[in-house]
């Protein structure tokens, strides 16, 4: 497969995996291209590589700007702004899932914390529901616990961790 083909594939497909993540799909294209990029871009160089309007590369990198993933830089005697990305792929994952955890997991974890608070009857559809919440609680705080541990691990310690499981799952 030839380079620009090769390319074409990962930043279309990346785009489709952000659309099934919830992500816009030009944020995540937008990404892809920074990612693999070996330079920073333009908006003019992003819009011309995505065939995207200038207005949604802008939008979409304040998107990204704001999430922590991409940052924006000048360079000496030019007015024009260049965008980079973070190039370790660890520090990307652990960054969107600190991100995906304080947007998702967190505001979750506070409505079932509430809705388990129930006065009154202890009716079969009361226990019912108290015992359901209970469960999901339990899943939702279990979530968040292993994606602090990510979020504040480093490489090696998600690599072991992962192995170990592994190996614990094969006996």
């Amino acid at each position: 497969m030839k380079y620009s083909d090769a390319k074409e594939e990962f930043i279309r497909t990346w785009g489709a995996l952000g659309t099934s993540w919830g992500i816009n799909k030009t944020v995540a294209q937008i990404f892809a291209l920074l990612m693999i990029s070996p330079h920073e871009l333009s908006v003019e160089e992003i819009m011309q590589e995505l065939q995207i309007s200038r207005g949604n590369v802008s939008m979409n990198l304040r998107i990204l700007i704001d999430w922590g993933l991409v940052y924006k830089t000048t360079r000496k005697g030019q007015r024009k702004e260049y965008f980079y990305c973070e190039r370790d792929i660890w520090s990307i994952s652990r960054k969107v899932a600190e991100v995906r955890k304080n947007r998702e997991i967190v505001p979750v974890a506070k409505v079932l914390d509430s809705v388990s608070q129930i006065d009154g009857e202890e009716t079969a559809e009361v226990k019912e529901f108290i015992r359901v919440m209970n469960e999901l609680n339990d899943v939702v705080r279990t979530t968040d616990q292993a994606l602090s541990h990510f979020i504040n691990s480093d490489r090696g310690w998600v690599s072991r961790t992962v192995i170990e499981y592994l190996k614990k799952k094969k006996s």
